[in-house]
């Protein structure tokens, strides 16, 4: 399994923010991950790139512990947080060349993730200088650069306007077929869900409440309606 997730239970004082989840990732799937604001995904995707280490239970990615291969689990997964961390006033190939320094990786893969992505016309530019769309392309290359098998990304195309929500859709399921790479990922965009993931997880108050394949999801309703009804529970 890519992603290895056993009973992690995560709290804020009081407050339970999950609530022993626990679910299985194939190498290869991409799987939506859904829930209101608050549900906890940001949340359990921290725990699972390590940026979170004080919880319950535990997890592993490329079958390495989150709690005991830190190191290892952050070397073979790639995350795009919700606010991409960028330096505007870097230019795209010297932004990847500062990461690539970072992580020690042969900088010939710069390249590679710069035409994997689409950024060859706009390398040349400063971020600060590009769309939304393109800077969470720069966001993506930098999660590519030292060649993952899991990508975490939350919520990667919120703001974005229906032009570059389509290409960062399309390319996020091009790279994972590309790369048999495993995704997992956060959004509030049901159609984004239906178009690309083989599967989609769904958590609400902490708890997961949802966990099919996209096919048996939608036999019954749409996940429009699956997700309100199932979140609306008290």
């Amino acid at each position: 399994m890519s992603i290895r997730v056993e009973n992690i239970t995560k709290q804020y004082g009081e407050q339970t923010a999950l609530s022993k989840i626990s679910f299985s990732i194939k190498r290869g799937e991409i799987v939506g991950f859904l829930g209101p604001n608050g549900a906890g995904k940001s949340t359990l995707m921290k725990i699972l790139t390590t940026y979170i280490s004080s919880f319950e239970g535990n997890a592993w990615v490329n079958n390495y512990s989150v709690i005991d291969d830190k190191i290892k689990v952050q070397q073979s997964v790639g995350y795009l947080p919700e606010h991409n961390p960028l330096y505007p006033e870097l230019y795209v190939k010297e932004f990847l060349n500062f990461n690539a320094d970072i992580y020690k990786i042969d900088k010939n893969q710069i390249e590679k993730v710069i035409i994997q992505t689409g950024l060859k016309k706009e390398a040349h530019k400063k971020i600060g200088e590009l769309s939304k769309g393109y800077r969470q392309r720069v966001g993506l290359a930098s999660a590519l650069l030292h060649q993952p098998k899991v990508l975490i990304l939350d919520e990667p195309t919120t703001g974005l306007d229906p032009n570059q929500l389509i290409e960062i859709r399309e390319l996020v399921k091009k790279v994972a077929k590309e790369g048999n790479i495993t995704v997992l990922f956060s959004t509030h965009i049901m159609q984004e869900v239906e178009a690309i993931c083989d599967r989609v997880i769904i958590i609400n108050n902490g708890v997961l409440i949802h966990d099919k394949s996209i096919s048996d999801t939608l036999k019954a309703t749409s996940l429009e309606n699956l997700f309100t009804e199932l979140t609306n529970q008290k």
